[in-house]
C-alpha cells in the first residue's frame, strides 16, 4: 500500500465532494457518497446539472479507480468521512479507529485460520469502515452482510464497498428488527451505546429492561447471537462499563446461558479523550453441542498501538493463547 496513493485519492474525493456539495446543496458527507458513485460509475449522472457534469467529466480524467488497492481506497475514503464527521454533530456519525479495525481483522484471521470460507455480518455497519477493513485482511472467500438504519451512512457504506470491490449485501433497516438472513459464522460490530427508543421492538428481547428503556448495546449482543450459527463467533467493540451497569446482571446471566466468553481486550486509554468513554473488544462463541469454554479467557489490557515494543509483546502472548486454544479444541 502506498501512502501517496491514499493522499492522491483523498485529495480527489475531497475536492470533488466539495464541488458537488455546493452545486447540489447537500451535506459534505452526502456529497462523498455521490463522488464515490461517480468514480465507481466512471461518469457523472444524467440528473446532475450540465455544468457539474462537465466539471466531473474533466475531473475523472485525473484519476483511475483501478490504480488503487482496496486498502488505499478504504483509507482515502475513511479520511474524507472523518473530515465530514467533524462537521456532523450526530453521535452515531462516528468511525471505528483504523488501528482498532486492523486489530480486529487480525483477531478474526486467528479465529478463522482453518476455515475455507466465511459468512460475516455487521449489524451496525455505519460507513462500512470496520467490515471492509476486516474483509480486506481475511484470506478466504467471504460472504458478507451488513445493516445500517441511517440513510447517509448506508449510502456511504454501499459506495465504499463498491469502490473496494468488496461484495456486501446491505440491509437498510433498524438493526434490532428481524432480518431475512440465515445465521452466519461471524458477527462483528462497533456497538452503538445508549438507550434504545423503540419499546415495542425491545419487547422481543430477553435482555429488555425490566422497567424504562433498554440498552441498545445489550440488545445488539442478543441480536448478534440470534444470527450466529452454533459454534460461531462474535466480536464487538463494547464500553468498558459493559459488565458494571445497572442492567449487567441480566446480561451476565444471558451470556452464561448462550455463549462462552472467549476474550475481553481493553483498548488503550490513549484512544479516548476521556477514560470513561473507554472501550474493549469482547469475543464470544455461541454455545453448540461440541463447544466448550476456553480453559482461560483471553484477557489483556492493550498498550497504545503507537508503542511497537508493547504491541509486539502482547501479540506474542495472543498468538500463544490462540495456539493453546486451538489445541484444546482438537
Amino acid at each position: 500500500m502506498k501512502q501517496e496513493h491514499v493522499e492522491k485519492l483523498f485529495q480527489w474525493i475531497d475536492d470533488t465532494a466539495t464541488v458537488i456539495s455546493e452545486d447540489m446543496n447537500i451535506t459534505y458527507l452526502e456529497a462523498i457518497a455521490e463522488t464515490m458513485d461517480v468514480l465507481f460509475n466512471g461518469q457523472p449522472f444524467d440528473d446532475m446539472k450540465e455544468s457539474l457534469q462537465t466539471h466531473l467529466t474533466n475531473e475523472l480524467l485525473k484519476v483511475n479507480k483501478d490504480d488503487f488497492e482496496k486498502e488505499e481506497v478504504r483509507k482515502a475514503v475513511q479520511l474524507t468521512i472523518l473530515k465530514g464527521m467533524k462537521g456532523a454533530t450526530q453521535q452515531q456519525h462516528l468511525i471505528t479507529p483504523d488501528s482498532v479495525a486492523m486489530f480486529m481483522g487480525y483477531l478474526a484471521s486467528k479465529l478463522f485460520e482453518d476455515q475455507e470460507d466465511l459468512k460475516l455480518f455487521d449489524p451496525a455497519s455505519g460507513s462500512g469502515n470496520l467490515i471492509t477493513s476486516v474483509m480486506n485482511q481475511l484470506e478466504m472467500p467471504v460472504q458478507a452482510y451488513a445493516s445500517e438504519v441511517d440513510p447517509t451512512l448506508i449510502q456511504l457504506a454501499v459506495t465504499n464497498a463498491n469502490l473496494q470491490q468488496n461484495k456486501i449485501e446491505f440491509f437498510h433497516q433498524d438493526s434490532l428488527a428481524p432480518f431475512l438472513m440465515e445465521p452466519v459464522d461471524f458477527v462483528l460490530a462497533d456497538l452503538p451505546v445508549g438507550y434504545y427508543p423503540d419499546d415495542a421492538q425491545a419487547e422481543r428481547y430477553q435482555l429488555k429492561a425490566e422497567e424504562g428503556l433498554s440498552y441498545a448495546h445489550h440488545l445488539f449482543i442478543e441480536q448478534g447471537l440470534n444470527y450466529t450459527k452454533a459454534g460461531g463467533y462474535l466480536m464487538f467493540i463494547v464500553p468498558n462499563f459493559l459488565f458494571d451497569s445497572d442492567q449487567s446482571k441480566a446480561l451476565n446471566a444471558f451470556l452464561r446461558e448462550h455463549a462462552h466468553i472467549v476474550g475481553m481486550l481493553q483498548l488503550s486509554d490513549s484512544l479516548f479523550k476521556d477514560e470513561k468513554h473507554g472501550k474493549s473488544i469482547l469475543i464470544l462463541q455461541k454455545k453448540g453441542e461440541t463447544t466448550k469454554a476456553p480453559k482461560q479467557a483471553l484477557l489483556a489490557k492493550l498498550p497504545s498501538f503507537k508503542n511497537p515494543n508493547g504491541m509486539a509483546d502482547i501479540l506474542a502472548q495472543i498468538n500463544q493463547w490462540f495456539d493453546e486454544y486451538k489445541m484444546a479444541k482438537l
